[in-house]
């Protein structure tokens, strides 16, 4: 039953819309590594205001769900072909938040997904996350062999480069696995090079408290720290640079057929100045329905502010 489950387990995933699926069996994996180096990353503080990610339940699927015997990971291409313009005067969004909030786009395909798996059989049980939950989203990616973790920290995929967002859903039904994905990054350190403020501070390790992305989205402070504000480059939302650079997304980046992440005509090319000033009106006009609700009125603003003040010095 299983194998043959497994074969529509795919299907439907596909049908669904997700642009790659593949599944783990938990009595397979016996990567104590990924554990080790969560451990090793949460015990030099790398987290940084990141309580969340020191969640037990990061390290043993088993607490997430008791009965769990298989996950069925998933990604989705999220890639658009919009440049930003050039130009000191613009604020840089990272590509994840152009469009529509991907939680919602996922967690409706997901549901689909797990509801569909649920019906297949009496007894069966199915829990999906999306970034909600604590599930190592990356190492099980890579166990199921929908890509690998690149040195910057996230997953690149073959066909997709890491335009992906990520998914999975946890049954308690043991089905066939696929081969945990194997490493292509090479002699590369394109992304270690590139990032100004040196958060990759060894291949495969991120600091948090060094990365642009955790501090114009996470940090909640009313400013942000020196060496983070005189190093912005125009980023207000997340960053980029370190996929931008990437030689797997410069050859393999590909168009999404998800209109949903098109962007928001406002998002590409906004400028540093209006965003500065942006009322708290104008901010939920132009971040309807979107991921970057995490970034708060207040913290856009001063993200915005400490660039024009950084090109004003």
């Amino acid at each position: 039953m299983s194998h043959d489950l497994t074969q529509k387990i795919k299907q439907q995933a596909l049908e669904l819309g997700f642009h790659k699926v593949g599944i783990v069996r938990v009595d397979q994996v016996t990567d104590q590594q990924s554990v080790e180096s969560l451990q090793s990353w949460l015990a030099k503080g790398y987290q940084a205001e990141m309580a969340w990610m020191a969640n037990p339940k990061r390290q043993n699927i088993q607490l997430v769900m008791p009965e769990v015997r298989s996950l069925i990971c998933v990604a989705l291409n999220y890639y658009t072909g919009h440049d930003r313009p050039d130009g000191e005067k613009y604020a840089k969004i990272s590509r994840y938040g152009w469009g529509r909030d991907y939680h919602k786009i996922l967690h409706k395909k997901l549901k689909a997904l797990a509801l569909w798996l649920e019906a297949q059989g009496d007894g069966i049980q199915a829990r999906f996350y999306a970034d909600t939950g604590p599930v190592q989203d990356k190492v099980w990616a890579q166990q199921a062999g929908l890509g690998w973790i690149a040195k910057n920290g996230n997953v690149i995929t073959r066909e997709y480069g890491s335009w992906v967002f990520l998914g999975e859903v946890l049954t308690n039904v043991e089905l066939v696995g696929d081969r945990p994905h194997t490493q292509h990054c090479g002699t590369c350190t394109r992304c270690i090079q590139a990032c100004p403020t040196q958060a990759i501070t060894k291949p495969f390790v991120v600091d948090a408290n060094r990365c642009i992305a955790y501090h114009t989205i996470e940090n909640r402070s009313e400013t942000l720290p020196p060496d983070i504000a005189d190093n912005l480059q125009g980023w207000v939302a997340g960053c980029d640079i370190c996929q931008d650079v990437c030689p797997w997304n410069q050859r393999f980046a590909q168009e999404t057929d998800v209109p949903d992440f098109q962007p928001y005509p406002w998002n590409v090319a906004p400028t540093l100045n209006e965003l500065a000033e942006l009322s708290d009106e104008e901010y939920d006009r132009r971040f309807p329905a979107s991921a970057l609700r995490r970034i708060k009125p207040t913290m856009m603003r001063r993200n915005a502010k400490a660039n024009v003040k950084r090109k004003g010095d």
